[in-house]
């Protein structure tokens, strides 16, 4: 047995692409997208035909629409590949608007239902700012589903529950990416892998909070750098993976074991959090390291999404 599959005795595996022409050697339960990769996948031959047909059959559509018909069409070849769910991203330059991100992730649920799909197999992914979780909140209770992602507190983690949203993303990479910039020379590599990883840490303990309370969020630990990170996180609910780390588990035959049980949660002895608005913004701005990589994340997303417009607008005018 290797890795990949003994990690699925214990953990829902998700594939981390915008290639979805790779998805069918690893069979993942779920998959996720985000700007990033699909703005990498356009840049391929065999993926251009797709821009350019939602491109030709957009006519006349504003920019913002022809991109959420992408990205759209870009969900629905993933989900002929996989049995589950496909995570789809609202413009992350909607991050600080709740209604705005309410209505493009209708618009999108809306494209979908267009071609069939059934909406218990879309996931809207929205960034965990304040705006963005209370937008999840609106769109659950519509019954819409969400996966918040760019999530790398405690205090966001808490909002999210209580928000009742399907799914979260804690990253787990761009966390240790962080702390080990930050520590430069003095990083040890070796005392920080594993169950040190600050990444996996900061995912550990959003973990526990959840089962601990039968908080029903989903926890997906996402954003890994390395096999170690992932295999430290054996157990979690779900793990979405790139498929470069999914082929290195699926040449190891080394040993995983189950690092995150529900049950050994429940017996850990914790008090109960809970945020309002001021509370969660203040909380926030204490974590310095989440407040780097958010505004760092939506920053990029939108650098991206924007990058991935004016490839359309150019293929429109050509």
């Amino acid at each position: 047995m290797n890795q990949l599959q003994a990690l699925r005795q214990y953990t829902t595996v998700v594939a981390d692409t915008g290639d979805f022409r790779q998805l069918a050697q690893f069979q993942p339960q779920d998959a996720t997208t985000n700007p990033s990769l699909i703005l990498k996948a356009v840049q391929k031959a065999e993926y251009a035909p797709l821009l350019q047909q939602c491109v030709a059959g957009g006519a006349g559509r504003h920019i913002d629409e022809l991109m959420d018909r992408l990205i759209v069409r870009f969900g629905c070849e993933i989900l002929q590949l996989i049995p589950g769910r496909v995570s789809t991203e609202v413009d992350a330059r909607l991050s600080f608007d709740t209604a705005a991100t309410v209505a493009r992730a209708e618009r999108i649920v809306a494209l979908y239902q267009a071609e069939g799909v059934d909406i218990s197999r879309v996931l809207i992914k929205i960034a965990a700012t304040w705006e963005g979780i209370e937008a999840a909140r609106i769109l659950q209770g519509r019954g819409i589903r969400t996966n918040l992602t760019l999530l790398f507190s405690f205090a966001q983690a808490v909002a999210c529950g209580q928000a009742k949203v399907q799914l979260i993303s804690p990253f787990v990479g761009r966390i240790y990416d962080w702390y080990k910039s930050r520590a430069g020379s003095n990083w040890d590599e070796a005392a920080m892998a594993g169950a040190s990883d600050p990444g996996v840490q900061s995912v550990r303990a959003i973990y526990h909070h959840y089962k601990h309370f039968g908080i029903a969020t989903e926890v997906m630990g996402a954003s890994f750098r390395n096999v170690g990170q992932i295999i430290a996180l054996a157990g979690c609910d779900l793990l979405t993976i790139s498929p470069e780390l999914l082929a290195q588990l699926a040449a190891s035959d080394a040993p995983v074991q189950r690092a995150l049980d529900p049950q050994a949660a429940q017996s850990l002895q914790m008090e109960p959090v809970h945020y309002d608005e001021p509370g969660f913004r203040y909380a926030l701005n204490q974590d310095a390291m989440a407040t780097e990589k958010l505004a760092e994340g939506i920053r990029a997303f939108a650098a991206d999404a924007a990058k991935l417009e004016q490839l359309m607008q150019a293929q429109a005018a050509a």
